[in-house]
């Protein structure tokens, strides 16, 4: 299988109801661990472990799983708020590197919160290893080789299953329909999006390096997708696949027009963890699903 380049994705951040944050960790106990996660990645991994007690803010990005979305928010992990994480009194900020201001980090230690920072991960491998470094941090190993055991028999899984479609991938666009009307982003061939397309016998048609980038309504019906991944939130916002069809440049493709656009979620499509292999296992299903009958 071709080796691709990852880059991290910058994704836009949209804000609903579970952004009103409201401090509900007054009755810590003291001396207890006190986190805050400004990474999606870590925040998911942490609940995994069984560990989502000790955390007590997230960045707007951590949306999985649920549990997540009712904790107090520190803003967009590229557009952090250092006041609001001081005020949850966090005894360590665990991030991944992929954040911004960089004056926020230095705020923080200048007050005494001690910043922990992850390697970003590229391969299952090193999600794997990412699990397990937790898992120590947290005296959960057990848990932790458990859940990548897990995920590398799923990716096993996926593995075999690939081989039954052949070597003609088929042709996919992954759309975030943004809060501007015809403002498209696009995942990009250095993307996580685009590495689990091909784990699952697809292949990205956007011609794009970037992670993540605005294209035109032109430059989605020049790829003629077979299918097109919608993520929930523009998705959801156009009210369900009939609308989402009639958008510019999409009303052009074969997707549209064989009804074969289908809702994702984000949070699945750019990161690497616990339930990588599962997410794949699905994509798989999506694209090479029969075309609906009309």
């Amino acid at each position: 299988m071709k080796k691709l380049v990852y880059a991290t994705l910058l994704l836009a951040a949209v804000a609903c109801n579970r952004f009103r944050n409201e401090d509900n960790t007054a009755a810590d106990a003291p001396g207890q661990e006190r986190i805050v996660s400004v990474s999606k990645q870590l925040t998911e991994m942490i609940f995994a472990l069984g560990a989502g007690n000790k955390l007590v803010g997230v960045d707007l990005s951590s949306t999985y799983p649920a549990a997540a979305k009712k904790l107090p928010t520190v803003g967009y992990h590229r557009l952090l708020n250092s006041e609001g994480i001081v005020s949850l009194k966090p005894t360590v900020v665990y991030s991944d590197g992929n954040v911004a201001p960089a004056a926020v980090m230095t705020q923080l230690q200048k007050v005494g919160i001690p910043i922990k920072e992850f390697k970003q991960t590229k391969t299952i491998e090193e999600a794997c290893q990412l699990l397990r470094q937790l898992g120590d941090g947290f005296g959960k190993r057990p848990a932790a080789d458990s859940l990548a055991r897990q995920l590398t028999t799923d990716m096993a899984t996926a593995a075999e299953k690939r081989q039954r479609f052949g070597d003609r991938p088929v042709k996919v666009v992954i759309i975030h329909y943004g809060l501007q009307k015809n403002i498209y982003l696009a995942m990009g061939q250095k993307s996580t999006g685009t590495q689990m397309l091909e784990w699952a016998g697809g292949v990205n048609a956007i011609d794009a390096t970037e992670g993540m980038k605005p294209i035109s309504p032109e430059l989605i019906a020049a790829a003629q997708p077979d299918v097109i991944l919608a993520t929930d939130f523009g998705f959801d916002r156009m009210g369900g696949l009939e609308k989402f069809k009639t958008l510019p440049g999409v009303a052009l493709t074969p997707a549209a027009k064989n009804n074969r656009i289908y809702r994702v979620e984000e949070h699945d499509m750019v990161y690497l963890g616990p339930r990588t292999g599962q997410n794949v296992l699905k994509l798989m299903e999506l694209i090479h699903q029969p075309t609906p009958k009309s």
